[in-house]
Order: structure tokens, then sequence, then C-alpha cells
């Protein structure tokens, strides 16, 4: 079966500035992808070649095995899309916006309409020009979920959303994936990826700079570790190892980071009484915040 999603040597330029530079990347069925940048970093013009509401200046686009261009009807009865500057007409209530839509698909959706406004509190009798950025989010949400599709594309999705709001799109996000439906979402919005993400990309001016899992960022990230032991240690013991960084010892205490593989330091560590032992993993915001400043070097 083919992927999800597969870009090869994607660019997008709009005259002398850059929108994309030669993305490759793949997205499996079922897959959680998580799509950082901040601003300006190219998120919303991969999603629009995508969907071919912007055409590349090179390179290709398979989504769900077909081409966005070619089989754009048949592949938009496929998706559910939510845009970062989603609207719908002001002077119409949230239900007959929304039922408007599902007849858009033939009807697809209608039945799950009532359920999903029910579970974000969304007032289906509220004109939308009387609801909060919040409640027009919420909207956007289930016009994009309430049909059930193969591929859910969302742009900023948690944008203006409440805590408690967040939390019911992560859930609905999860349940989803677990349902079969892939999910390609962009945001820069770290600790809201790192709920649900089978895999993350980092986008930094256009160019991919990481692709990986959660976990697969974090194998070469720095960790902060705190160590207390029964009797005070020597620094130059630890100070040598591979990997360990920035050691400071003060009696039993010891500080450091290590980088990579942590096996130098357990080693020498097991020599030792351990009182106490302190990991501190880097939050992927941190993660983030590394490569888009370049403090990482681009994968």
């Amino acid at each position: 079966m083919a992927k999800a999603i597969e870009l090869n040597g994607l660019t997008k330029t709009y005259g002398a500035s850059r929108g994309l530079i030669e993305l490759s990347l793949s997205v499996e069925r079922g897959e959680v992808f998580g799509y950082l940048g901040p601003n300006g970093a190219g998120k919303s013009t991969t999603i629009r070649l995508l969907l071919d509401l912007i055409r590349p200046t090179s390179g290709t686009a398979r989504v769900l095995g077909m081409d966005p261009r070619g089989d754009a009807v048949a592949l938009h009865e496929k998706i559910g899309y939510l845009a970062g500057d989603f609207v719908a007409p002001g002077r119409q209530r949230v239900g007959a916006v929304l039922r408007f839509l599902a007849t858009l698909r033939g009807g697809a959706g209608a039945d799950r309409i009532d359920a999903l406004c029910g579970r974000l509190e969304l007032d289906q009798s509220k004109q939308i020009s009387a609801l909060s950025k919040g409640n027009r989010q919420k909207v956007g949400l289930v016009q994009a979920f309430m049909h059930e599709p193969e591929l859910l594309i969302l742009d900023e999705p948690t944008s203006g959303l409440d805590p408690l709001a967040q939390q019911i799109f992560l859930d609905m996000v999860s349940e989803a994936a677990a349902g079969g439906q892939t999910v390609f979402m962009s945001s820069h919005i770290m600790s809201e990826v790192e709920a649900v993400a089978d895999q993350v990309g980092i986008i930094r001016e256009g160019r991919l700079v990481a692709l990986d899992t959660v976990a697969g960022l974090r194998a070469d990230a720095v960790r902060d570790v705190e160590v207390t032991f029964a009797r005070p240690v020597d620094r130059a013991e630890f100070a040598a190892l591979t990997g360990v960084v920035d050691v400071r010892v003060e009696g039993a205490a010891l500080r450091c980071q290590v980088t990579g593989s942590p096996d130098a330091l357990l080693r020498a560590l097991a020599g030792h009484h351990v009182a106490s032992l302190l990991v501190t993993e880097p939050a992927l915001e941190d993660l983030f915040h590394s490569y888009y400043t370049g403090e990482a070097d681009a994968a």
C-alpha cells in the first residue's frame, strides 16, 4: 500500500524568495506526523502543495498514492483539512455551516456533527460572527474530523483553543490514529506534538533540518545529570569520560551533562555507592530551539 504522503525534492519559490527547498519526507498510513517550525518556515506552503492549492516549482508529491493535481477530486474526498486561517460565513449559524459542508461531501459526516459539537462544547445555534476565536476554531475542527477521512491535514489546529479544548483535540487525534487514519499536523506548540506524534519533522527557512521520532531526536541531545554519592568523589574521574561535559563536583554531589550514550558514565558510577540519581530529558521544545537557532547541525 502506498504511503500516506511521499515528497521528493519538493521546491517552491516565489520569485526571488524561497518557500521550500528540496523537501523530501514520507509519512506512513496510520501515523501522526508533527511538522514543526516557526512562522514563515514553510509549513503552510507544504500543506498548500499537498492540496494542490499552489503548484511546486520542482519536485514531486504523492498523497494517498495519488497525484495532488491530476487526482484532486478523488483525493479531496479522502482528506479532512483545517486551514491555518479557517473562516466561515459570519451570518450563518454553526449547525447550518457544518451541515452545508457535509452536503458538499454527499452527506458524509452529517451523522457525527452533534457528537463532535457536544464533545467540544460548541453551540450549534450560535452565529459564526458571534463566536470567539477559539469557538471558530472548533467549527474548523468539526468539519475536518466529521467525515472520518483517511488523511487529516491540520494547520496550527489548536490556535485559540483553551487548555481543555486542546486536550480534547489531542484525544481526537489519538483516536483517529488508532482507527487507522493518518494525521499530518503542523504546529509551533511543541508540547502538543510531543504528546501525540509518532514522527517529527523540523523545518527551518524552507529546509528540513530534522526528521525522526521524538525519542530519536533526543538520542543525541544533551541530558542534565545529578548524582549524590555516599561519600565525596574525585572530579577528574568523571571529567575524563567520553560524552560527559560540564562536570562539577561539590563533596558527594556530581552535576554534569551527557551527550549521546551514557554508557561511560554508568560504568564509572558502578564503582561507587550512589545514593540518588536524577537524569533530566530535554523537552521537545528545547530540541526544536536548538535546531532553529543553529546550535545543532542540519540533518
